[in-house]
């Protein structure tokens, strides 16, 4: 029997993944949490790995604090970049398949199109610099690997902008929603269906796949779904990124062209507001 170890098993994706297991009993799985694989203390990393002796590592854990990350970039460049390359490096030495997952953060947000795998990296914010020095070290030291880039993540668990608007809209008379920033949210339950389609497909391909939901909206635009879904009375304005200072910057359009993992792998993407409803429970 095969063994999967997650990374990051606690975060929202790792925790949609352990749901999801519960349909891939064929392999023995292993939710890794910070203490058994410990992204933050290089030194142990590789002997933890050793200890797992897993098939298949899911790398899905990652500081994503992006504006922490302006003012801690060395710890986020130890989780994000140096850690990944020893888990690349680990896999590569012993044959064990490796998904990891990245991005739309190491774009710099200037595109109108949609991205594809190829368009040219540029991050303007040190969460994005760090992860793709990941995607880098990654492709550098085992080039057999699959890097996902994703965005907008939000899921049943953890702290995220659905939970988050869900008890702003209940709470509040009126609400101001960055409308000026592009991209598509990904359902953390799609994306992890997606990395066992790749890991059940009889065929491996590495290489960058784009992943997220369909649809080129706003955050604003996600908002006003939300309310729409939620029936929430909540009175809802797109304002400016300036309007609402961060600090860190994010890129203006940062929207997935996903074609090549539907080509590949046969991934079926669903559409955002199909995916919110489901994660919503209506």
């Amino acid at each position: 029997m095969k063994k999967i170890v997650v990374t990051g098993a606690t975060g929202q994706l790792g925790s949609e993944l352990k749901v999801l297991s519960e349909n891939y009993s064929q392999f023995e799985w292993f939710f890794a949490d910070r203490t058994q694989v410990s992204l933050d203390n290089l030194a142990v990393l590789k002997v933890q790995l050793e200890s797992i002796q897993p098939d298949v590592i899911l790398s899905c854990g990652a500081y994503t604090a992006v504006d922490k990350a302006e003012t801690e970039p060395e710890l986020a460049d130890i989780i994000n970049h140096q850690s990944v390359k020893i888990i690349a490096q680990y896999a590569k030495d012993n044959k064990v398949k490796l998904i990891h997952i990245s991005t739309d953060y190491v774009f710099d947000g200037s595109s109108s199109v949609a991205l594809k795998e190829d368009a040219i990296t540029n991050p303007i914010n040190m969460y994005g610099a760090t992860k793709i020095a990941g995607e880098l070290a990654v492709m550098a030291v085992n080039p057999e690997a699959v890097i996902i880039r994703t965005s907008w993540v939000y899921s049943r668990f953890g702290n995220n902008f659905v939970k988050t608007m869900q008890r702003l809209l209940k709470e509040r008379d009126t609400l101001g929603v960055v409308n000026d920033q592009i991209g598509s949210p990904t359902y953390a339950a799609d994306l992890a269906q997606a990395m066992m389609d790749i890991l059940n497909n009889g065929k491996w391909i590495p290489g960058i796949y784009n992943y997220s939901n369909e649809g080129e909206i706003s955050w604003y635009e996600f908002v006003l779904a939300i309310q729409e879904i939620g029936g929430y009375t909540c009175e809802v304005t797109g304002i400016p990124s300036s309007s609402y200072p961060t600090p860190a910057k994010r890129p203006a359009f940062s929207l997935l062209d996903k074609s090549k993992i539907k080509a590949i792998y046969g991934v079926v993407v669903p559409g955002y507001k199909e995916s919110l409803r489901k994660c919503m429970g209506l």
